[in-house]
Parts: structure tokens; sequence; C-alpha cells
């Protein structure tokens, strides 16, 4: 089995985070990544473990998927997964599939 996160992969995965989905970022680290007063998330890695985010400029925060990856195709159901337990966290309404 080859790797799921090569450089092209988490490239694409990061690019696709930080163009449609920074809101779902944000709220991901608030809830899940311990820092409820950011103001700005941008995913920075992603590997088979965790994603990770550079919070407000700096800081970079890495949150576990909660399983270890080994596709990825599983990276999607994973940020869907996070996305969704961290607006329970916060008291939101997760928006439809992603």
């Amino acid at each position: 089995m080859s790797d799921p996160f090569t450089p092209d992969a988490v490239a694409a995965i990061k690019r696709h985070m930080n163009d449609d989905h920074a809101d779902d970022s944000l709220i991901i680290v608030r809830a899940l990544g311990g820092r409820p007063a950011a103001t700005s998330a941008v995913t920075s890695d992603v590997d088979a473990e965790a994603i990770e985010f550079t919070v407000d400029g700096g800081e970079r925060v890495r949150v576990p998927w909660g399983e270890r990856l080994t596709e990825r195709a599983q990276v999607r159901g994973a940020v869907v997964r996070l996305y969704r337990e961290a607006c329970d966290r916060l008291g939101l309404t997760a928006r439809g599939e992603h």
C-alpha cells in the first residue's frame, strides 16, 4: 500500500481546506484544538494521525482524527466528523454534507 499522505496529497488537502473550508477549520480549532478565542485557522499539515492548523498566524495546533487513517479518501469523512463534533460542542448547527 502506498502512503496516502504524499506531499502532493497533503498539498491538495491543505488547498481544499483553506480555499473551501476556512470557517470550518476555525470552528474545529476553537472547539477541539483548545483555542476558543482563535480568530483564524489555516490548515498547515495532514498526516495519518491528525490535521494541523496554524492559528492566528503563528501557533500550530494538532487535532487528532480519533483513529489512524490509512487512505487519503478517509480524510473527507474524518474532517466532517471533526466539524460536526466541534459544532456540537459549541452549540452550533452543522451545515449539510461538505
